[in-house]
């Protein structure tokens, strides 16, 4: 059992339906709060860290994830025949599939998420817009719903926006399904292209036009809300550092951002909780330029990026998280949230750091970084062999430090220790990066890395 402050009541034993490193973060939480867990695998998983840590581990399909991790049926039929009682997505696969949300609950298990309907509205852009507006959000000028398939129509509301414009598909996601369109004379032609894009990516040829901003940094709040009414926010990260919309290297908080910033927007994303009667933990994604925020989405999951969040704020989200879905209410006020210093956090992915071609293969050795105020999320170990089939990502490198500066100097020195032999991975870009003067100042925009890896 768990003392009082940690309590759970109904959640007993919980299936991991993931792999990789959050698989085994999700396990260490689950284990901090008493309960026991299921690692649902694949065959070309089956020597994971965190399948032989786990109380029982279930192989669930052939090394394809279309045949393993994304069959809702053999998650579920899993979770039936170990006696589980929840079941948690972690991020990716199954984390936004409001279908399987809804047919985890419908068999009797707690899904550690949203709710289906809320997963729903907010998968799809055009109503996450609407919900955003209707509590306050602030949002990009734009189409404010699907655009019209005839012409002129379709000129006159582009112009009515303003040109440059992003064409966005409304059931898309990850940088997929996004056209930029700069004059009339293009319109037509873009916004069929990406119809039809989105049809053959998402089955859903919906689309809506937005404004495009042309420097902008990506920011987001993380929020925790339980089933009682309460919602809180743990302040914003930067993501700017991408590569074809990728995240690479994420910081908290965010450089620039006033106390006043982070209370209103975050306030706003709380106060949307609320309203849409959100459960779980969730990220409100923005573009942030000219000290103006607009929503782009939520992500209602947990996300890669929430240790830089933990480590500033000191909660565990994943707790928080399965302790939610438990049904226990908050144990935090948004006065008793408060930022600690700066922390960085910098994706370690099996590819090559100039091509980036995938590099799977055997790790021949590893030595993980240590040392005051940094931490290492990572399933992979000597001899761990990194499969081909799934994201190439391999663990998370996060340092904290009482400052920017001293965060950013823990990151330099752990990028230095880290050893991973036997494979590729991206340790030398992010050496370079850390070291960067203009990532060193902070406050880059979303373009910055692609423009760098260009030589521009």
């Amino acid at each position: 059992m768990v003392d009082a402050e940690g309590f759970v009541e109904h959640i007993r034993k919980l299936v991991i339906a993931n792999r990789g490193e959050i698989a085994l973060r999700i396990l260490r939480a689950c284990h901090q709060l008493g309960i026991q867990t299921v690692a649902l695998h694949s065959v070309a998983d089956r020597d994971a860290k965190y399948v032989r840590l786990a109380d029982e581990s279930v192989c669930i399909g052939p090394a394809p994830a279309g045949a393993s991790y994304l069959d809702i049926a053999s998650v579920i039929s899993a979770a039936e025949v170990t006696g589980a009682n929840a079941i948690h997505p972690g991020y990716g696969f199954l984390s936004e599939n409001a279908d399987f949300a809804e047919r985890v609950e419908q068999s009797g298990f707690i899904f550690v998420g949203p709710k289906a309907e809320t997963i729903r509205i907010l998968g799809d852009k055009i109503s996450a817009i609407r919900a955003m507006r209707e509590a306050g959000v602030p949002c990009v000028p734009g189409s404010n719903g699907p655009v019209p398939s005839e012409p002129q129509a379709l000129v006159e509301m582009a112009r009515e926006i303003g040109f440059p414009l992003m064409i966005k598909a409304s059931g898309g996601g990850g940088g997929k399904g996004m056209r930029v369109c700069r004059d009339e004379q293009a319109l037509v032609n873009a916004v069929q292209l990406t119809r039809k894009e989105a049809a053959a990516a998402f089955g859903n040829d919906t689309i809506y036009m937005e404004r495009y901003l042309e420097t902008p940094r990506h920011v987001e709040f993380q929020v925790l809300a339980d089933s009682h009414g309460n919602a809180i926010h743990l302040g914003e990260r930067d993501c700017s550092m991408q590569r074809r919309h990728q995240k690479v290297i994420e910081e908290a908080p965010a450089p620039g951002i006033t106390d006043a910033q982070r209370a209103e927007v975050g306030g706003r994303c709380v106060e949307a909780c609320r309203q849409l009667g959100y459960r779980g933990a969730g990220t409100f994604e923005f573009l942030y330029e000219n000290g103006e925020f607009f929503f782009i989405e939520v992500n209602t999951r947990i996300q890669v990026e929430h240790p830089v969040t933990e480590m500033i704020t000191g909660i565990d989200l994943l707790q928080e998280q399965i302790r939610v879905a438990d049904g226990q209410p908050l144990r935090f006020s948004q006065e008793d949230i408060k930022i600690n210093g700066h922390a960085f956090e910098c994706r370690i992915n099996a590819e090559d750091p100039q091509t980036f071609t995938p590099s799977p293969g055997r790790i021949t050795n590893y030595h993980m970084a240590g040392g005051p105020g940094v931490r290492v999320d990572s399933h992979v170990y000597n001899n761990y062999v990194v499969p081909p089939y799934y994201d190439s990502m391999i663990g998370k490198v996060i340092t904290h430090g009482m400052n920017r500066g001293d965060a950013l100097l823990r990151m330099q020195g752990a990028l230095q220790e880290m050893v991973v032999d036997g494979i590729r991975t991206n340790i030398p870009l992010h050496r370079e990066l850390v070291t960067d003067p203009a990532f060193v100042a902070g406050g880059l925009d979303i373009h910055y890395l692609e423009k760098k890896l260009a030589g521009q």
